[in-house]
């Protein structure tokens, strides 16, 4: 299962490129919301602010991937990884504006700067969901091909309540088609998601 590094190789100049033109331009709306989100969670709860979880990545690699924390402390203590739904009883208030507009998954810059991350390719898995959706979908292994990023089709397609079993569908069609003016059509459509707030 080798990534289609013709057409990989791109990735990483055209993140880095992007990122540091959006933290040049936007460096006010970045320094005013990485002060005000951490502020606002703790605020809630007095609970940290950052939920770090593993992640599969490219080849299977796992990752500690960086996200706000939207759910209570300690929320999967007694449930263990459970599949996102709409309205799951242990998101916060707090949390539940971050995840409708995607403001969660900000921290994950942090991923993509270290090359873990791409900013438009298949979500990262959780190994022990990945482990169960390979037992149940053909092919779902396809999708570890390349970085998984921040954006990408099955997000644009779906929600978060979408089935694996669709999304691989998606996270296919995009490797075997990703460029770099495809990846710019999926931020694009990723920035009209989140202002009209992300679907559940």
């Amino acid at each position: 299962m080798n990534a289609p590094r013709a057409r990989d190789a791109y990735k990483r100049p055209f993140d880095l490129a992007l990122l540091v033109a959006a933290h040049v331009l936007l460096f006010p709306a970045w320094a005013l919301l990485w002060t005000l989100i951490p502020l606002a969670i703790w605020l809630g709860d007095h609970g940290h602010v950052f939920y770090v979880q593993t992640r599969l990545g490219k080849d299977g690699r796992p990752f500690r991937m960086i996200k706000f924390r939207t759910m209570r402390v300690d929320a999967e203590e007694q449930t263990g990884a459970v599949w996102a739904s709409r309205y799951d009883p242990r998101v916060t208030t707090i949390g539940r504006f971050l995840r409708k507009y995607r403001i969660d998954e900000m921290p994950q810059v942090i991923n993509i700067w270290k090359g873990e991350m791409s900013l438009v390719g298949p979500r990262p898995e959780r190994p022990e969901l990945y482990e169960e959706f390979e037992k149940t979908i053909p092919g779902y292994r396809s999708r570890l091909r390349t970085r998984p990023g921040f954006a990408g089709l099955a997000q644009t397609r779906g929600r978060y309540s979408t089935h694996p079993s669709k999304k691989i569908r998606h996270d296919n069609l995009y490797i075997e088609r990703m460029s770099p003016l495809l990846d710019l059509k999926l931020l694009a459509a990723s920035v009209w998601v989140v202002l009209r707030g992300f679907p559940h």
